[in-house]
């Protein structure tokens, strides 16, 4: 290393440019490391081998497979209907994983007022012990797949479901279908998960925004659609394991479920899945309880210096009314919504109109519209956060956003394309995600019997007009007001005056 060091000082006095002694010193290095012996490391490890094979080198028994064409055309959805009633539905997809769900028609407009939480508890219940497992087993089978499960309760539907590499597609649908049909509810785990439910509801009756939209529904439904999907804790105790199987015979019937998966072949799902469901009682069970719309106001005292208000008014028809149900999707994304970010000033680079107006006023906490579509009504309407002083200001704002989408030519296309162009990409994102795309699937499936392609959504979209969206948003405010409100509700104004800004319209 001292003679390369002392040739490089000769080439500098004799004076070579930078380039030529550039070269020079990678030479010497080369040239010391090739003369190197690697001292200790050599002598314990062998020599270093400098001979790499090309990047076209075959190894020996590998074959590579062909690569994918430019355009893959998407799975389409399969669906087979067991004697008995069972819908099995699947869509093929690219990629090594897979998601399957079971999917019941059934939700908490089934309970009645003994059996009030007992969805959510269901939920609870899930992936625990069956009379085939324990819940260790259960829970080891799952995590030595690396699998992922989740179990979800809403008013109309409870989903249960899978996501693991789709190589493991048997034992998925072995285990979830075990665990819906044969759940052991024993005693000391149905008192260990009420309790667990107990606080998981308080948690949630603490958030003014999950509170407000437990309270639009009791307050302004009135028949199943009122039953609280936050139980109280009375209902709640009043639960066990005879309520649990009770509810499970009389709701868990073979026409009420589909089994939907993504990224699996349809036929090897038929054949895995049709002996574990086959023998299942085939009676259709009782019959949906009818709710209707009513309006009212709710209001809640809460410490705090805040004011949540929500005011919404009836969806009618619900999503079984697509062209209806997609234009109020459309409607939700044309107000949009805005709060205070992280970073510069709330609703900077947003252009719906909720965040024009995050923007214009700094009392405004957040604001945006909200929507929650049932089969047959859904509610629609605006949530604002705001200090209590600026409430009655706030409802006016939120008055006048309402009332001008009923308004002719208070919305221009310029809008409108916007609100269609992220309503659509809304659709196409969540349908991204293997688990949305079944619970998708088994959603359309209980509903309509198939499933409509996206293609198809996406056309329902493009056909909204201004003429659309004046027409349901006027037929929307026509119906009565729901207004509730949490927190400092001292300057919330009465209801009647509220209630009377829309019919005067």
């Amino acid at each position: 290393m001292y003679r390369a060091a002392s040739g490089l000082g000769a080439l500098k006095r004799h004076g070579l440019d930078g380039q030529m002694l550039n070269v020079a010193i990678r030479y010497a290095s080369t040239s010391v490391a090739q003369r190197s012996s690697g001292g200790f490391l050599s002598w314990l490890t062998g020599p270093r081998s400098n001979a790499l094979p090309p990047p076209d080198f075959t190894l020996p028994g590998v074959t590579i497979p062909p690569p994918l064409p430019d355009l893959v055309e998407p799975g389409k959805t399969r669906i087979t209907t067991l004697p008995n009633g069972v819908k099995i539905a699947s869509e093929t997809t690219a990629g090594p994983s897979c998601s399957v769900g079971v999917y019941v028609n059934c939700g908490s407009v089934h309970e009645t007022p003994e059996t009030l939480g007992v969805t959510q508890l269901l939920k609870k219940m899930a992936f625990t012990t069956t009379t085939n497992r324990s819940h260790l087993r259960v829970v080891r089978e799952i995590e030595a797949i690396g699998g992922n499960v989740k179990a979800s309760a809403n008013r109309e539907m409870m989903s249960y479901s899978y996501a693991a590499l789709k190589t493991y597609t048997p034992e998925m649908v072995e285990v979830l279908i075990d665990c819906v049909r044969n759940p052991a509810f024993l005693d000391w785990e149905v008192k260990e998960q009420i309790m667990k439910l107990k606080a998981e509801l308080a948690e949630a009756s603490s958030n003014p925004e999950t509170l407000l939209l437990e309270a639009l529904h009791s307050t302004g439904y009135s028949g199943a659609l009122a039953n609280p999907l936050i139980a109280s804790e009375t209902s709640v105790s009043r639960l066990n394991t005879n309520v649990l199987e009770d509810f499970l015979a009389e709701n868990y019937t073979a026409p009420r479920i589909v089994l939907a998966a993504a990224g699996v072949d349809h036929d090897e799902l038929v054949s895995i899945a049709e002996p574990l469901l086959s023998d299942m009682p085939s009676v259709t069970g009782p019959t949906k309880p009818k709710s209707s719309y009513v309006g009212g106001e709710y209001r809640r005292t809460a410490d705090s210096s805040n004011t949540d208000v929500a005011l919404a008014f009836e969806v009618p028809g619900g999503w079984l009314k697509e062209k209806e149900f997609i234009t109020v999707s459309v409607l939700q994304t044309l107000l949009g919504g805005g709060g205070t970010f992280s970073w510069g000033r709330h609703g900077k680079g947003l252009h719906s109109r909720l965040n024009l107006l995050a923007n214009e006023f700094d009392q405004i906490k957040s604001v945006a519209a909200f929507k929650d579509v049932h089969s047959n009504t859904g509610i629609f309407g605006i949530h604002t956060s705001t200090d209590a002083a600026f409430v009655p200001k706030a409802i006016d704002l939120a008055t006048r956003e309402l009332t001008s989408l009923a308004t002719p030519g208070q919305v221009d296309q310029t809008q409108l394309d916007r609100a269609k162009a992220t309503a659509k990409t809304a659709i196409l994102m969540n349908l991204e995600l293997q688990a949305s795309a079944t619970e998708d699937m088994g959603r359309q499936v209980l509903a309509f019997g198939e499933r409509k392609p996206v293609e198809h959504l996406l056309k329902v979209v493009d056909g909204v007009t201004l003429k659309d969206i004046t027409a349901l948003a006027e037929k929307i405010i026509s119906s009565p007001l729901t207004m509730a409100s949490h927190g400092n509700v001292l300057n919330v104004p009465t209801y009647d005056s509220v209630s009377g800004k829309f019919r005067l319209k």
